[in-house]
């Protein structure tokens, strides 16, 4: 993809922001230079290179997810000003 001034205009247009000449000149260099550096990275040699999702060799250490209060909703709802049907009731706030 080519960076174009008119690109730059549509961007400002979608950003709401407006650019000096100076500031057009110098975003379409440093956009096109972005761009040349995905390019170039696009050439590497990645085949027999697994996917990352992190820097370091490390996973995710979680425990077993157990259930240590099997029921408390009686327990809960005795703190309510007003429930009803196994559900807390609270004031109405939307017409």
């Amino acid at each position: 993809m080519e960076i174009t001034l008119d690109l730059i205009e549509y961007l400002e247009k979608l950003g709401r922001i407006k650019l000096s000449p100076e500031e057009e000149d110098r975003t379409l260099k440093e956009l096109g230079s972005i761009l040349g550096y995905i390019d170039k990275l696009g050439e590497l040699d990645t085949a027999g290179v697994e996917p990352l999702s992190h820097a370091f060799g490390r996973t995710n250490v979680v425990r077993e997810d157990v259930v240590t209060n099997d029921d408390m909703q009686d327990l809960i709802l005795s703190n309510a000003a007003e429930t009803k049907d196994g559900a807390i009731l609270v004031p109405k706030t939307v017409e």
